[in-house]
């Protein structure tokens, strides 16, 4: 199978479960809490400063994180994705998730990576490691841990995806990711949120032809179209913290699938609740100036 339309699918999948079980982590902690009564954490405000492309911010809320749970792997694998985010930002990436079609993925460019905010993300990921597998050794059922070894093997591979644009290494991770994933969900059906890490990459694998699905699914991966939509639709409704990343991601959706009205719904209402991305408004622009 071509590599680079392997990894693709796999990436959508990547994507989604690194940055959406981030946050999704906080949903397992305050299962029990009404929506309406949550105390924000430094770590949750530091996931809110990402959406609103506020990186100095979101590090510094991390930072506050570690140092009240220093055995905690979240806080370092959050100061991970940070870096990675931050690096997405300064390199263009993040306006490139509203990839139109596949061959406009396929001739993304490999980037140059900043060296120190490269050593600073392995760092922040070898932490994560070493503190998730202490717990896990302890606890095969650890929730936080599960979730750091999920996030961490999902963030290595989006730097290698689309920063190094290492399709090989990308998958690699993304199954170590996928794996973890599985164990979290497995423990926590409750987290209603983690829908969103499973709709995009079905959506992705099932708008592919029947030949490449039919490839992809030998890897273990099966896609169905409207039933990732569907995923994407029920986070986007009933979730809470996940709820305006499955907006974005139902938007890159409704891009792809030339179903500009909804597209824009989403992403103006995206706009006004996260006014300092500027992403939302240059999407907008963008579709608006298309035929």
């Amino acid at each position: 199978m071509p590599a680079t339309a392997n990894s693709k699918a796999m990436l959508s999948l990547v994507m989604v479960s690194a940055l959406c079980l981030s946050v999704a982590w906080s949903e397992t902690v305050h299962a029990a809490t009404p929506a309406d009564a949550i105390v924000s954490t430094e770590l949750e405000h530091g996931f809110m400063g990402l959406y609103n492309l506020d990186f100095n911010g979101a590090q510094k809320d991390f930072s506050v994180w570690q140092a009240q749970h220093p055995d905690d792997p979240v806080g370092p694998v959050s100061e991970a994705a940070g870096c990675l985010f931050s690096e997405f930002n300064r390199l263009g990436v993040l306006e490139q998730q509203f990839y139109e079609n596949d061959a406009s993925f396929n001739a993304r460019p490999k980037l140059t990576a900043d060296p120190a905010m490269h050593s600073r993300f392995e760092s922040a990921l070898d932490r994560t490691q070493t503190l998730a597998r202490a717990r896990l050794s302890e606890n095969p059922k650890d929730q936080d841990a599960l979730f750091a070894m999920t996030l961490a093997s999902g963030l290595e591979a989006d730097y290698a995806a689309l920063i190094e644009k290492k399709n090989l290494s990308s998958l690699h991770y993304t199954k170590e990711a996928s794996s973890w994933a599985q164990q979290l969900l497995a423990i926590c059906d409750h987290c209603s949120d983690v829908l969103v890490a499973t709709g995009f990459s079905k959506y992705i694998v099932g708008s592919m032809s029947a030949p490449m699905r039919w490839l992809i699914r030998m890897d273990g991966v099966s896609g169905d179209k409207q039933a990732g939509i569907a995923d994407l639709q029920m986070t986007a409704q009933h979730g809470h913290y996940l709820a305006p990343f499955a907006r974005v991601l139902l938007a890159i959706a409704y891009v792809r699938d030339k179903d500009k009205p909804r597209a824009l719904e989403l992403l103006t209402s995206l706009g006004e609740q996260f006014p300092s991305n500027t992403l939302f408004p240059a999407e907008i622009a963008h579709l608006q100036s298309a035929r």
